[in-house]
């Protein structure tokens, strides 16, 4: 069984009931929508590629069996679960901005060092960035993009986590395999054991 199936065999049982309900309408991206992220994003790693070809998101997708809200992914912040975006979504996010983490901060990241983590490139624009979540708040606390540009110490393909509020950029993982295992091997924390 590779990593994406074990991820998702461990996390479908654990999903609260009316989650659950949800899943049953969830399919996946089209092999041209695939195809498009391959394009746009070349290293794209192949277990991201995988999940998507089984999830085609969860951040209030419309699907055709009905929409699907579904918090199914976690990161270095507790019990925080965020979403998966589509494919269509990913795209949406890199049209969003294209200013470099320096040009939003400008004279705070000299300020406030903890804003800019190890491994993480400052003046590299953010749509050169892969944002494949977003957080229970709609982003607005938290996302998690893959990050194919880093600065020296960092890995091609590492996991960047925003926090806001202190805003903050670290790298959560090297690669999006090595995120997927630190969730499989943490019990899958974010999800709400009692919201059955």
């Amino acid at each position: 069984m590779n990593l994406v199936d074990r991820f998702l065999s461990g996390l479908i049982p654990r999903l609260p009931a009316e989650d659950a309900a949800q899943w049953a309408h969830v399919h996946g991206a089209s092999a041209d929508d695939l195809l498009r992220l391959r394009v746009q994003w070349p290293q794209v790693p192949e277990s991201l590629l995988a999940l998507l070809s089984q999830v085609d998101g969860t951040h209030f997708r419309d699907y055709p069996g009905g929409e699907v809200c579904v918090l199914m992914l976690g990161s270095d912040v507790g019990y925080y679960p965020y979403y998966l975006r589509s494919v269509a979504q990913i795209f949406e996010d890199q049209q969003q901005w294209d200013d470099s983490i320096r040009s939003i901060y400008e004279e705070w990241l000299d300020e406030e060092p903890d804003i800019l983590g190890a491994g993480i490139d400052g003046d590299l624009p953010m749509n050169r960035r892969l944002c494949f979540s977003h957080c229970m708040n709609n982003g607005g606390t938290s996302m998690l993009y893959l990050d194919f540009d880093p600065a020296p110490g960092g890995s091609v393909g590492q996991v960047v986590r925003y926090l806001h509020d202190p805003d903050s950029y670290a790298v959560i993982a090297p690669s999006f395999d090595a995120y997927l295992q630190k969730l499989i091997d943490r019990d899958y924390a974010f999800i709400d054991q009692d919201a059955d």
